[in-house]
């Protein structure tokens, strides 16, 4: 699998960290436990599009977002992660 770093250009998936659901959200501090075990355990295996967070560890250290499609591979779009997870 190849992703397109904005600043690099297409690079092998092995250079990339991934990191999960681009979209997921830590609970705030006072939350109750059940949040936080919600937050770390419990998470979605969805087939078809899905948003993820990588960081581009051997490149430029870039955190980026990257819409793929889970059943084919397909990378649909890479974005900056700056403001969006």
């Amino acid at each position: 699998m190849r992703i397109h770093c904005p600043h690099c250009g297409p690079r092998g998936h092995d250079e990339f960290v991934h990191h999960g659901d681009a979209a997921l959200r830590r609970p705030p501090a006072d939350a109750p436990d059940a949040a936080f075990h919600d937050y770390v355990y419990l998470r979605d295996n969805p087939a078809g599009p899905y948003r993820e967070l990588w960081f581009h560890a051997a490149g430029c250290h870039s955190w980026l977002v990257v819409e793929r499609d889970t059943r084919t591979h397909e990378i649909r779009s890479v974005t900056f992660a700056r403001g969006d997870a």
